[in-house]
């Protein structure tokens, strides 16, 4: 069976930090907007809460959900109904733990886990979560895809593509303004050394912190080239992304075969 394209939606969503009902409910508005031919729509990292910085471990606990809670819910009714995979992570609590969860959950309901690796410790994230021992893998619509969670993209051995185990690596991140010349580098890095597609997604707002986000998005071809086409009317980033022509590539250029293991 030949693997079809990739029709990808990046969301670099404006998110009121602690606000839930109000995050939701900016998705659930944004889904009229997604362009019908959609296969997967990429939100930002802990869309429904944003990146809460704090040392009060209840307070985060508060707007902790188990896989099955409101969040969750919502995303598979949404991924249902508009025919659309959706790929984002939010807060978690898995029996008692904290833990910044990235999930892929696709339109026939199958849902996929896995928990952010690199705790950013300079905002004391590792104090308050548990974090993950492997990578998001998912095989969706004859492509392999891998997801990794904001920080985690600054470490490459984590994100190592071997023997091409993935075509597509997604990074959810709320990444803000003062170090997002390193986030879109690191983008192009990850793509480049991987030889794959990579989409990466930023919020916008301000945080409880004051720190700004500016929705910093791109999708990025395996030679580092920003493919992604902005619709300025939604703010939506759309990019089509081509399955023959990266293994096209990978054969002409294969460099991963001289990858250390």
């Amino acid at each position: 069976m030949t693997t079809k394209d990739l029709k990808i939606a990046l969301f670099p969503q404006e998110i009121h930090w602690g606000d839930k009902a109000f995050n939701i409910d900016t998705l659930i508005g944004v889904m009229n907007k997604l362009h019908p031919e959609t296969d997967l729509l990429i939100l930002p990292e802990t869309f429904s809460t944003g990146f809460i910085t704090t040392s009060d471990k209840e307070q985060v606990r508060n707007l902790a959900e188990r896989n099955t809670g409101k969040t969750i819910d919502t995303i598979k009714a949404l991924a249902k109904s508009y025919g659309v995979a959706i790929a984002g992570s939010f807060i978690a609590d898995s029996g008692g733990l904290l833990c910044n969860r990235a999930f892929f959950i696709e339109p026939n309901g199958e849902e996929t886990f896995a928990d952010k690796r690199h705790l950013f410790t300079m905002a004391g994230e590792d104090k308050i979560f548990s974090r993950g021992d492997r990578r998001l893998s998912v095989r969706f619509r004859g492509w392999n895809i891998s997801m990794i969670v904001c920080y985690d993209i600054r470490f490459p051995i984590w994100c190592r593509n071997r023997r091409n185990e993935y075509d597509l690596l997604i990074a959810v991140a709320n990444w803000p303004k003062a170090r997002v010349s390193a986030w879109e580098l690191l983008l192009q890095a990850r793509a480049v050394e991987n030889l794959s597609y990579v989409a990466g997604v930023n919020c916008k707002g301000t945080d409880s912190g004051g720190f700004e986000y500016g929705g910093e998005s791109m999708a990025v071809d395996f030679k580092g080239k920003n493919i992604g086409v902005e619709d300025s009317s939604t703010g939506i980033i759309y990019s089509l992304l081509e399955y023959k022509k990266l293994q096209a590539f990978r054969e002409k250029f294969p460099a991963w075969r001289d990858a250390d293991v």
